[in-house]
This record gives C-alpha cells, sequence and structure tokens, in this order.
C-alpha cells in the first residue's frame, strides 16, 4: 500500500467513506427481507457508522438460492481454471485499488490499529487471493495404478455451495483466507461476515462482482450468529460451512451439520498458545520482542495469540522485565492514529470479559507485573491496558481459558520436560512458539509440542503456502492457506473405466 500515512490523510479519507450496508445476493445490494438492521459501533468512542441489513433465514434462502443457481449454471464452476485464474488475479487488482478504503473499514469497526490494517491485514488478504488465483490452473489430478483393462482417474470437483462465516478480529483477511480458496476451486459462496464488522466484507463482495466474478457466486449477508449464522448451517443446501470463531461456536456450528444434511464442516478455533523459552534461549532481547508481539499484537483478539509464556525460571525475570519495558512503549489510542499500536476491545461486552479475567487472575494468586485496569474511558472507547501476570499456574483460569485480550501470563517451569509437560496442558492445540539455540533439541521438541503451527525462535504463523489450523479443541477436519486449503473445498471421485 504505497502511501505515507499521517492523521490529516486519514482524517480526510473517513469523510470520503460510502458504507455499503445492504446484503450482496445475487450481483446485487438489498435490504434485509424484515427491513430489520444491526446497528455498528466504533469500539475507540462508542459512536454509531451505520445500520447494516440485518439478515435471517429469508435472505439466507435467497442467497443460497443464487448460489446454487450460479453453480448448476456452470457460469463459473464450469470455466476452465485458466479462465477462474484470469478473474480472480483481476479481483486482487480491485481490492488492491481499494486497499486503504478496505483498510479504514477494518481499523473503524474492529479498532484495530490503521498502522496494521494498511501493513499487514488487507496486503495479506490480497496476497491470498492472487495466491490461490496462481494455484488455480496448477493442481494436477491422478491416474490409479490399475491393470491393462481399466483406467482409474482420481479427480477433484467443486463441492458446490458453501457457506464461510468469518470472525471479528481479522474481518478481510479471515475472509481472504476462505473466500480464495473456495471461488478458486469453482465454488459459489454465501460470507457471513460478523455481526460487528460486515463493512469490509460488504465492500468486497462489491468488488468481485466488479472484477467480473458473475452474479450470484458471491454473496455476502450480514446478520447475527443465531439467525443468519444458524439458518446458513443449518441449510439444506449448503454442502460445506467454513467457520473460524470460538469453540463454544464451533460445537454449535457441528450440531448445526449433524441436525441438517451432514454438510463438510471446517473448524478454525480458539487457543491458548504457549511461548516456551527453555534456559539455553538465544538473544533475550529478540524472545522478549516476539514475546511482546505474539501477546499483545491485535489488543490479543487474536487465536494464535501466545498468552502464556512457560519459560525457564533461570531467565524468567530478565525476559518479563525486558517485557514491560517493551509494552510501555505500544502507544493506546486513537486506531485512526498512525502512531497507535494498541486499540480498544471489540464492545462493551468484550471488555468486561477480559476485565473480568483480569480480575480472576488476581483472585487466584498471580502478581499483576503490569497493567490490570481499564484506562482512557473519557474517550468512550472499550481500552485496557496491557496486562502481565507473573508467576503464575498453568492451572489458574487465566491460563486454561481463552481471554482473547492483551493479558500475558508468564508460568515458570525449571526443566525442558516440564515446559513441554505445561505446553501441552491445555484443551487448545493451534500455535506455538519454542527458543533454544539447540537446533536438535528443537526439532525435537517442535515435534512434540502438541499445535498446528510451530514456530523457532520466532513468531509466525507462517505465510499463504503453508497451512494454518489447530490440534485438540482448536480446530477441527481443514486447514486455512496453502494448498490444501483449496483442495478441502473439493469432493474427490474416483472414476472406473473399464477398457474393451
Amino acid at each position: 500500500m504505497d502511501l505515507t500515512l499521517d492523521r490529516a490523510t486519514v482524517r480526510d479519507a473517513v469523510a470520503k467513506l460510502r458504507f455499503r450496508t445492504q446484503a450482496f445476493i445475487d450481483g446485487e445490494f438489498r435490504p434485509a427481507a424484515s427491513g430489520a438492521t444491526l446497528p455498528s459501533y466504533n469500539p475507540a468512542n462508542g459512536r454509531k457508522i451505520a445500520d447494516i441489513a440485518a439478515c435471517d433465514a429469508a435472505d439466507v434462502e435467497a442467497a443460497v438460492k443464487a448460489a446454487r443457481a450460479a453453480f448448476e449454471s456452470g457460469v463459473w464452476s464450469g470455466l476452465k481454471p485458466a479462465e477462474r485464474k484470469a478473474i480472480l488475479l483481476d479481483f486482487a487488482a480491485l481490492l488492491e485499488a481499494n486497499a486503504f478504503e478496505l483498510a479504514l473499514l477494518d481499523s473503524l469497526e474492529a479498532g484495530k490499529p490503521i498502522a496494521d490494517t494498511t501493513t499487514l491485514d488487507i496486503p495479506d488478504s490480497i496476497d491470498c487471493i492472487r495466491w490461490h488465483a496462481e494455484l488455480t490452473d496448477k493442481l494436477y489430478e491422478q491416474v490409479a495404478p490399475t491393470g491393462p483393462e481399466n483406467v482409474a482417474l482420481i479427480v477433484r470437483e467443486a463441492i458446490g455451495v458453501v457457506g464461510l462465516i468469518v470472525p471479528w478480529n481479522f474481518p478481510a483477511q479471515m475472509a481472504a483466507w476462505k473466500i480464495a480458496p473456495a471461488l478458486a476451486a469453482g465454488n459459489s459462496i454465501v460470507l457471513k461476515p460478523a455481526e460487528l464488522t460486515s463493512l469490509s466484507a460488504l465492500r468486497m463482495a462489491e468488488l468481485a462482482f466488479a472484477a467480473g466474478i458473475p452474479a450470484g457466486v458471491f454473496n455476502a449477508v450480514p446478520g447475527y450468529g443465531p439467525t443468519a449464522g444458524r439458518a446458513l448451517g443449518m441449510h439444506p443446501d449448503v454442502d460445506m460451512v467454513a467457520f473460524t470463531g470460538s469453540t463454544e461456536v464451533g460445537r454449535q456450528v457441528l450440531r448445526y451439520s449433524a441436525d441438517s444434511n451432514l454438510k463438510r464442516v471446517v473448524l478454525e478455533l480458539g487457543g491458548k498458545s504457549p511461548q516456551v523459552v527453555l534456559a539455553d534461549a538465544p538473544d533475550l532481547d529478540v524472545v522478549a520482542q516476539n514475546a511482546a508481539s505474539a501477546a499483545f499484537w491485535n489488543m490479543g483478539e487474536n487465536c494464535s495469540c501466545g498468552s502464556r509464556l512457560v519459560i525457564h525460571r533461570s531467565i524468567k525475570d530478565e525476559v518479563v522485565e525486558k517485557i514491560k519495558a517493551i509494552a510501555r512503549t505500544w502507544k493506546m489510542g486513537d486506531p485512526l492514529d498512525p502512531e497507535t499500536r494498541m486499540g480498544p476491545m471489540v464492545e462493551p461486552e468484550h471488555l468486561q470479559k477480559v476485565l473480568a479475567y483480569i480480575e480472576s487472575g488476581k483472585r487466584e494468586g498471580a502478581q499483576v507485573a503490569l497493567g490490570g485496569g481499564r484506562v482512557l474511558e473519557e474517550t468512550g472507547g472499550n481500552y485496557v491496558e496491557v496486562t502481565i501476570f507473573d508467576e503464575a499456574s498453568n492451572q489458574m483460569k487465566i491460563a486454561r481459558e481463552e481471554i482473547f485480550g492483551p493479558v500475558l501470563t508468564v508460568i515458570p517451569v525449571d526443566s525442558d520436560e516440564e515446559a513441554v509437560a505445561v505446553a501441552n496442558d491445555s484443551p487448545y492445540g493451534l500455535a506455538a512458539s519454542l527458543y533454544t539455540r539447540d537446533l536438535s533439541k528443537a526439532h525435537r521438541i517442535a515435534r512434540r509440542l502438541r499445535a498446528g503451527s510451530v514456530s523457532v525462535n520466532s513468531f509466525t504463523e507462517g505465510d499463504n503456502a503453508t497451512p494454518f489450523g489447530g490440534f485438540k479443541e482448536s480446530g477441527f477436519f481443514g486447514r486455512d492457506k496453502s494448498m490444501w486449503a483449496q483442495q478441502q473445498y473439493t469432493e474427490l471421485k474416483t472414476i472406473w473405466i473399464q477398457l474393451d
């Protein structure tokens, strides 16, 4: 995104924004059939941004009907892979041309720092669309080994109509992670954004249509989970649902599948990711920088947030002091200020949830090393301090449950074996980080950590070429990103041909 960010540039751009607030179905915007709307608020000041169409079962029915008609017609599913590729690349180009607008929308609705949405969220979303577009005509099918009297083809076909339910913490980015492989594989989609963050999803749907993705192929239905989300999950003509969100809601999505047509389900759920720092960790300044980013980036509203620091007691105090010093430099305030590193919690209810976890940590005896309360109340925003709990136990609530806020729980250990045991003692298994200067040890312990992604001497989720998803209660069936993501939006078919 080639622009110089300053307050005046951002302020002027916000003043020119035009919000898309209606559902996008069959190539056009339309209000909810009921006429109902839901309010979208700016979490930085509590002010209403817009009233968004509150879709329900009737709107989902219309979107699914349009998606099914488009799929069966072959207007998208029947294109050559190279033709889909070309249109998806045009879509990526239009996203890039409107990248600053999309970054502003996510910053306004989710409270994400504009410095992050312009440099990470939206660029990654565009790269994801391009990556899967380029993959579209490079996935080969197979011929099984048979005798000379047969030919057995193993082919993949688009699964059909796919429901995509995405969260509020990375609105455009999480949508792109699902939109890109689902469309590249030839499916038609119905996207249900989180009710707190609908604006970028609706704009993306409009840009997809403008890029040449046919009417009915990309539909977007904003609304509440118990209405629009449930209707999508229960719909008998939806072939698959891909969901990112909480483990609790993920369980409900599985129930929808079981209670309807046994549609395919892919779940990317919560996490309580450990940062395992062994006694021989290299460069403690780098460890501290990574640990702070893992715990506090995106205000801790991140499913792979490194919220548990499992660290050898011999270096614990030194590293914690370094993390505290780094955290104090992160400016908290207006997300539209380019200098802001820490924005607000997404809504008042979530703020109260995070504060309740902080109080729980205090009651259970963890030591408050930094922060521990609400700040900037005069703004009307949902701000909570960066908080570090020291000398915690892995059995405390703050170590067991996903907080989804800027709260780091420090758990000292006395050996490598104890570190691995503590790291794995969790119902979650989305991500983990490991710090050691011993390469052999890094290989061995990375294999033992029960997580879908393990980064060594860094904090990262990989890139678009690497799969992302979790073990245990952090995920179910599939992965986002990589060629595995694109293949999971297909059905595997065997075609057995008897030769004369």
